[in-house]
């Protein structure tokens, strides 16, 4: 039997749940196939016009938060602006739901910890809406990792470049919590963390105030795990020209992701020592050995086509939670390092210093 969501905030990600359940176009452009586990059974949202707007859609709408948790509904997603997420969250689970929180989960450690503590008193499962570990560029770079086929990592860095500043809502506001780093930053930790590990030793960051908002239109953390990996995040909102969104070194190769859509490219060093047939090339005004190209007979390249994904899973592992048949996917104690790794690059970028965990 599907399991009845209630939708918390129907702005833009609250919509995007109810058209991911329902199988009904995301903003006339992005279609989804119905939800096999999941169903829409309500709506609730503070602005009478979003309600309205739900309401126009098709769904259930509830006047107050109290009424919709009063209904016959099993999980609540909280899809609201990253301050509220805490009182909500709790409010939901001590009312025997069962949450699904968007990205960020919350604003602090201290809060996470209290709706983790509210999910095991109440018995209840409770998760953060990480969708992006569905990401096809990611799922074939995590499975090129997994499988050493570039060796043993070394580092990774992801990056997403933009060049329209940020959305003009509450994700400009300090005490909503905007910025790059809660809005894409999340994401992409959350990402090389799952793909590495999470031994985090230490955090460096940087960010960006170049469009004159009050929260960083850039961020830039190096996370250093203990095992030595590196770990490397660069969200920007001020480049005209983007950076490939991707690029990972191994021991014997490198893969590289370019942006949405191409191929992953990688190149497998076939003889490491061959440093008798490179040629010095001129460089400019110079000459370079050292930076020579190798020979072809030295290395192996490939192209490897994108897998095909499906972010609904994510449902599917939460409801199969739910009924005892896994275990869930995003963790209590992964929510946990990524928001410690958050607030030591909130810190780190205050003070200019490097943060250990």
């Amino acid at each position: 039997m599907k399991k009845k969501v209630g939708i918390v905030g129907y702005g833009g990600m609250g919509q995007w749940h109810a058209c991911s359940i329902t199988g009904t176009t995301y903003l006339g452009s992005i279609s989804f196939q119905e939800s096999d586990v999941a169903q829409v059974a309500g709506v609730y949202d503070i602005d009478p016009e979003k309600l309205k707007k739900a309401a126009e859609d098709g769904y259930s709408v509830y006047p107050s938060l109290k009424e919709l948790l009063a209904a016959d509904i099993d999980i609540v997603v909280v899809a609201t602006p990253n301050d509220v997420h805490e009182p909500i969250a709790i409010q939901a689970m001590e009312a025997g739901k069962h949450v699904i929180v968007e990205k960020p989960v919350t604003m602090s450690c201290e809060a996470l910890d209290r709706m983790i503590a509210a999910s095991e008193k109440n018995n209840r499962k409770f998760s953060v809406h990480q969708n992006r570990r569905f990401d096809d560029y990611y799922v074939a770079m995590k499975r090129l990792a997994n499988e050493g086929a570039i060796g043993d990592i070394i580092s990774i860095e992801s990056r997403i470049h933009g060049d329209h500043g940020v959305p003009g809502d509450w994700r400009k506001t300090v005490e909503q919590g905007g910025g790059m780093l809660y809005d894409w930053g999340v994401h992409m930790l959350d990402q090389q963390l799952w793909m590495l590990g999470y031994d985090v030793d230490r955090v460096y960051a940087h960010f960006d105030y170049l469009t004159g908002i009050p929260v960083d239109d850039g961020c830039f953390v190096d996370v250093y795990l203990k095992s030595g990996k590196v770990l490397r995040t660069e969200i920007c909102t001020y480049n005209f020209i983007p950076l490939p969104m991707m690029y990972m070194r191994g021991r014997t190769g490198t893969a590289l992701f370019g942006t949405w859509g191409d191929d992953i490219q990688v190149v497998r060093c076939t003889a490491w020592g061959d440093h008798d047939d490179i040629l010095p090339v001129k460089a400019a005004a110079g000459l370079t050995k050292t930076m020579a190209p190798r020979t072809d007979r030295s290395m192996e390249k490939l192209s490897i086509p994108l897998p095909k994904t499906d972010a609904h899973d994510y449902y599917r592992n939460f409801c199969a939670a739910i009924d005892g048949k896994e275990e869930l996917l995003v963790t209590h104690e992964q929510m946990r390092v990524v928001m410690r790794v958050i607030m030591a690059a909130f810190e780190s970028a205050k003070t200019g210093n490097v943060v250990r965990l």
